[in-house]
């Protein structure tokens, strides 16, 4: 895949239609930036996109992806299966997102116990209490680095490194 030629294929498709970028970014809820580095080949649109970005230019994906304009007309099955990956994509993206929400529930706990623990002043040492705040702070420094790695992309591409794995496994 070649994404100079994809993002000039993009922002030629986008001059034709006589939109701006941030206008393109408005209609896809993506920042303009974005916009901007797929049109400059440093990103690849997300696979979720690629139907919008289809329908919206009237080409196909095969023609995104390839970069030029093909005669063919966009295939139902091409369709069909690009929005079968990105109802994929976007369940698995629930999938982390409830998973964060129940570590970030467990981190407040663990942080409310360690708050009243040290007030109170019941860390005494060796005393079971502080361990319960030990293990308090423990679960609020792990929850930061999750969510860093998660706000980061960086958890992303490890789930989907897994689920490459998974798939090449299976066949």
């Amino acid at each position: 895949m070649d994404l100079k030629k994809i993002g000039s294929f993009l922002k030629e498709l986008r001059k034709e239609k006589g939109i701006t970028q941030e206008e393109l970014a408005e209609m896809l809820y993506v920042s303009g930036r974005t916009v901007s580095r797929w049109e400059t080949g440093t990103n690849m649109p997300d696979i979720s996109l690629l139907v919008d970005i289809a329908e919206i230019f009237d080409v196909s994906i095969p023609e995104i992806i390839n970069g030029e304009r093909k005669n063919e007309i966009m295939e139902k099955e091409v369709k069909e299966t690009v929005l079968k990956l990105t109802d994929y994509s976007e369940a698995m993206n629930q999938k982390i997102k409830g998973r964060l929400l129940v570590l970030t529930i467990i981190a407040i706990i663990g942080m409310i116990a360690f708050l009243i623990i040290e007030i109170t002043g019941l860390d005494t040492p060796g005393s079971v209490y502080e361990r319960v705040a030990g293990a308090g702070l423990g679960l609020d420094c792990g929850m930061l680095i999750v969510l860093a790695l998660y706000l980061s992309g960086i958890l992303g591409k490890i789930k989907a490194k897994r689920g490459m794995r998974r798939i090449s496994n299976q066949k």
